[in-house]
């Protein structure tokens, strides 16, 4: 049960007022006022399960994306995804990936194409869940007890999914796979430019999505996004972070590969997708608990959701009321 602090909407607030809170405030104390907010609203749940529908959304978008290169005779396409995955990942820790990939190259070749249309549409379905339960999260994590209509919410979560995944994923695919994307083209040059070119563009990309997402997933009215720059800069950093440090440990260490063997492509994926949920939560967080110490509402935890959540201040009141009688 969610027991954060309602933040009240603001209106009118400047860049520099958000710089001379977070002066005032100190970035130490805000991290630790958002950190407990996360926890409090039931965040790391919220985590959990968004992390789960990005796994599966990445095995399915992968077969679906492959399959449909290979039914439209996109062979180059789909060659490239193809050498991409296998030089980026090898081994055991690429093994969930590179499966995918031949698998949708088999069920292409087999004309099973209703299988292929199957997967992308269950990939669109599970993308829109995704963006359901992050304005869930969101929702939660500054106070709002109430999500949008059911139609509402998810027309919305369709459009973030066909739109804000995108830019996500392109992110994905710059930063984790974008050092080999153009090997199999055997161009010297564009290879050398995409070198380069890559790390600009998936960070802008990623700071896009994440503030997209920040304006308008939550059911409230949010301030300018000057306010929201510290929460959805933190998000792309901490994702940075994650999805390079990964990489470089996944492809330098032997001996995970070792210790899960064939289950290691899962573990890898799983983390991933762990990590970035929790850095897009926490940003979140951050956010949020910024704008509410400028609302006057510094406390992270609503106690009176608290107090009417805990048994024994039930049991205290009824002994109350007994003893008047």
């Amino acid at each position: 049960m969610s027991s954060a602090t309602l933040v009240p909407e603001t209106r009118d607030l400047s860049g520099d007022d958000a710089w001379a809170l977070l002066k005032r405030t100190g970035w130490g104390h805000l991290a630790k006022d958002a950190y407990k907010r996360l926890r409090v609203a039931d965040g790391f749940s919220h985590v959990r399960s968004l992390a789960f529908l990005i796994s599966l959304v990445a095995i399915e978008g992968l077969i679906g994306v492959v399959g449909l290169a290979s039914v439209l005779h996109k062979g180059a396409v789909s060659a490239m995804i193809d050498a991409t995955v296998r030089r980026t990942v090898p081994g055991p820790a690429g093994q969930v990936l590179t499966t995918a990939v031949t698998q949708a190259h088999r069920v292409a070749a087999e004309h099973h194409y209703n299988a292929l249309l199957f997967g992308l549409v269950g990939a669109l379905v599970v993308a829109t869940t995704a963006m359901g339960q992050l304005e869930r999260g969101l929702n939660r994590i500054y106070g709002v007890e109430q999500d949008r209509p059911t139609l509402k919410k998810y027309g919305l979560a369709l459009f973030f999914a066909l739109s804000v995944g995108a830019l996500g994923a392109a992110a994905f695919v710059c930063l984790a796979f974008g050092r080999n994307l153009f090997f199999s083209l055997h161009n010297h040059a564009l290879t050398s430019v995409w070198g380069v070119a890559r790390w600009p563009l998936g960070v802008g990309l990623t700071a896009i999505a994440v503030t997209v997402l920040f304006r308008w997933s939550p059911r409230r009215r949010q301030p300018s996004l000057s306010w929201l720059a510290f929460g959805s800069g933190l998000s792309v950093v901490l994702w940075g972070l994650a999805t390079v440090g990964l990489g470089l440990f996944y492809a330098s260490s032997s001996s995970f590969g070792e210790t899960y063997g064939p289950l290691a492509g899962v573990v890898a994926l799983l983390v991933w997708s762990l990590l970035s949920s929790f850095s897009l939560f926490y940003g979140a967080a951050v956010a949020a608990q910024l704008e509410a110490l400028r609302t006057g509402e510094p406390m992270p935890q609503d106690a009176t959701k608290v107090a009417e959540s805990d048994p024994a201040s039930d049991s205290t009141r009824e002994e109350a009321v007994s003893s008047d009688r």
